[in-house]
């Protein structure tokens, strides 16, 4: 692979090999793919990837895979959303949503999985494993599946129902754990030790894995005309979905697919039962102090997110802002997209909107900026969350009489 020089230590810069490792045993500091820009440049063009599949791997060359078949279920390409009718509400004249809920399996989190288990099955993996929320526990199932792979997927106990039950559909074995998602990423991070044969996506083969977020970067500035767009919304867990993002519009104007490197403003959004990030951005702090989660938004849950640091830098080079909701405002951000586009988010998604609206109330985001907020998962993961929020406005017997006079004709469009 002459494009990938190794791996790099993202605090002390020193070199590794490209292999299944995530942390650097000199300064404990994480690891991540470095690449050689100037022989990407050389073999990756504009034409080159409108030519290829229509999904993430038609970005190939940007990736750090050498296999020419990926285990793949179609991640990526998702679509880029106009969203002129939620803009108007926000006042925001150049609004899109990026809709990763047509993922295969609902969440973005399809395309961080296709490069980690491609990768693993390059470094001669049988089994994939991992610590989750919900969506990347789906993923992982269903890509394992898809690739021939055994999976060994834990999570929190309290999950929503339908990510529990989508997990177990594609057989493998998955075990509920009585305890937050840091009880259950600690356990995982003991059993990698454990288990050398396992590839844990989000331990010894995270830092392969995180670099599949950089994909809704690529294709963001693709769909926009091969142009960066002026602020991206991204929701905040790990925060490695954000950083990767960032690196994804950098490494673009790197290797000459835009004109130059762009400044593209990033900003967080978290909810208020687990904000550590949104916290230390308010308070002009560098530490990101550990929170145990309570909230709706059960896959950004995260108390302790490993790429927190890492998120706050971005967020604070780039101009953006982190901002947190409530769980009411959560659901009243998912019922607004629904209502004004017709995507149905996950409670993450409702995070992102809510804190949309939020930031652009503020002012943080200008009414001119052409701004894209990232919807991340699909919302009949998590229909628990609407419970007694919405339902039928009426219940009536099956004749003519009842519906007109429960539900009439006054001010209904084609009355």
């Amino acid at each position: 692979m002459p494009t990938v020089l190794g791996l790099r230590c993202r605090e002390c810069n020193r070199q590794f090999p490209d292999e299944a490792l995530h942390v650097c045993d000199f300064c404990f500091g994480p690891l991540e793919v470095a690449y050689d820009y100037d022989a990407i440049a050389q073999v990756v063009s504009r034409e080159s990837i409108e030519a290829g599949p229509r999904s993430m791997w038609r970005y190939h060359d940007l990736l750090p895979i050498s296999e020419a078949s990926p285990v793949d279920l179609g991640a990526g390409f998702t679509p880029l959303v106009r969203a002129e009718r939620l803009g108007a509400e926000l006042g925001l004249s150049d609004l899109w949503i990026k809709d990763d809920t047509a993922n295969p399996t609902g969440s973005f989190k399809d395309r961080v999985v296709s490069v980690a288990l491609t990768k693993a099955r390059q470094l001669g993996f049988k089994v994939a494993a991992c610590a989750s929320t919900g969506n990347l526990a789906n993923s992982v199932a269903a890509h394992a599946a898809r690739a021939g792979m055994a999976s060994v997927v834990l999570i929190p106990s309290n999950l929503e129902r339908a990510k529990v039950m989508m997990t177990a559909v594609y057989g493998g074995t998955l075990v509920a754990v009585d305890g937050t998602y840091d009880d259950v990423n600690r356990l995982c991070a003991e059993l990698t030790s454990e288990r050398p044969g396992w590839a844990f996506v989000n331990v010894n083969v995270r830092s392969y894995y995180a670099e599949g977020s950089k994909t809704l970067a690529f294709e963001i500035a693709e769909q926009l005309g091969w142009q960066a767009p002026d602020h991206v919304v991204v929701p905040i867990a790990s925060g490695s979905q954000l950083t990767k993002v960032d690196k994804g519009f950098r490494e673009l104007g790197l290797v000459g697919l835009l004109d130059s490197v762009p400044e593209v403003r990033i900003s967080g959004a978290q909810a208020a039962g687990c904000s550590p990030v949104a916290t230390a951005f308010a308070s002009g702090s560098d530490a990101i102090a550990p929170v145990k989660p309570d909230t709706i938004a059960k896959s950004l849950a995260i108390g302790n997110p490993a790429d927190g640091w890492y998120a706050l830098d971005v967020i604070r080079r780039s101009g953006g802002a982190c901002g947190s909701v409530t769980d009411g405002e959560v659901i009243e951000g998912i019922k607004l997209l629904a209502r004004t586009e017709g995507i149905f988010a996950e409670t993450a998604g409702g995070v992102t909107i809510a804190t949309l609206a939020k930031l652009a109330h503020e002012g943080v985001i200008r009414p001119d900026e052409r701004t894209v907020a990232i919807v991340s998962g699909h919302g009949l993961k998590t229909v628990e969350a609407l419970s007694g929020h919405v339902g039928p406005d009426h219940t009536i017997a099956p004749t003519l009489d009842a519906f007109d006079t429960a539900v009439g004709f006054e001010g209904l469009l084609g009355a």
